[in-house]
């Protein structure tokens, strides 16, 4: 599919996909592949403008996968606007869209699930059961499906991330992984598609997950005990307004075990209910 006026060409299905890059192969081109769910924002052109500075093809994907969704979770109501996003892919400058459907992803028999353990079983592993089995699977096969030399991953779904990079080493999957920084919003909120969910006065409340974790770091770094300050900092959290505190926890950089040491490479991560939405983020403790 190609539209008036476009440059970005898109097709739905693997078969085409792998034509063009094999054609792409044959003229001795890098690709670079950026998957998304689509509802696309700033943050993801960060990822196709990084991408397209690493990689002579950027190949983009949207995909809204039933099987990182729980029961109980957001499938159905996940904002879908493809028009829009092909033309900011299209005005970014990405080269191909591939928006499969779910039976293209997954065809009458499909019975392969990817399991990662140890980080896949903790944070959003204890929250949202088989969420990274889901992620774990249709990344895969995306890599599998374009073969690119790089894939690019945002730091705001840092557990995820970490997830990636264990099936991706593990699986001897020929990419490399790259980390991009989480972008946000002049008041510190991670961009993110379920933030269309605030309401006025939530978006408002929505900038305090990044505070205060961020001044947990802080603190944790100039050697305040680890769990008193997580404890101060979900109180924080309740007294602004939030809703269920799904987790805030200091955590291993690589291995996302709790943390026991300063000398350690160390993140927060946080993941707080706020009206519909469920805001996740994290930080970086200094060293």
């Amino acid at each position: 599919m190609l539209l008036k006026d476009s440059s970005l060409i898109a097709v739905r299905d693997v078969e085409s996909l792998r034509r063009r890059v094999q054609a792409w192969r044959r003229d001795n081109l890098s690709i670079a592949l950026v998957p998304t769910m689509g509802a696309l924002h700033k943050g993801h052109i960060t990822l196709m403008d990084r991408a397209k500075k690493m990689a002579d093809r950027v190949i983009a994907t949207i995909f809204v996968n039933p099987k990182q969704f729980g029961p109980r979770e957001d499938f159905a109501a996940y904002p879908r606007q493809e028009n829009a996003d092909f033309e900011l892919l299209n005005a970014a400058g990405v080269d191909l869209l591939f928006a499969p459907d779910v039976p293209a992803m997954y065809p009458q028999g499909f019975a392969t699930s990817v399991h990662v353990s140890g980080v896949s079983d903790v944070l959003d592993g204890v929250a949202r059961p088989g969420h990274f089995d889901g992620v774990a699977t249709v990344v895969t096969k995306l890599l599998l499906q374009a073969l690119p030399d790089i894939a690019l991953f945002g730091e705001k779904d840092y557990q995820q991330l970490a997830v990636i990079r264990r099936f991706v080493a593990d699986l001897n999957i020929p990419v490399d992984i790259i980390q991009v920084p989480t972008v946000r919003d002049p008041d510190g909120l991670a961009m993110s598609s379920r933030n269309a969910y605030l309401t006025p006065a939530e978006r408002a409340i929505a900038p305090g997950i990044y505070a205060a974790i961020s001044l947990a770091a802080r603190q944790i770094a100039a050697g305040e005990d680890i769990a008193q300050t997580l404890a101060a900092a979900k109180t924080t959290l309740t007294q602004q307004g939030f809703g269920t505190i799904d987790y805030v926890d200091a955590r291993h950089a690589e291995t996302l075990q709790p943390l026991t040491s300063r000398d350690e490479p160390g993140r927060i991560l946080a993941a707080v209910h706020l009206g519909r939405a469920r805001l996740i983020d994290n930080v970086a403790i200094p060293k």
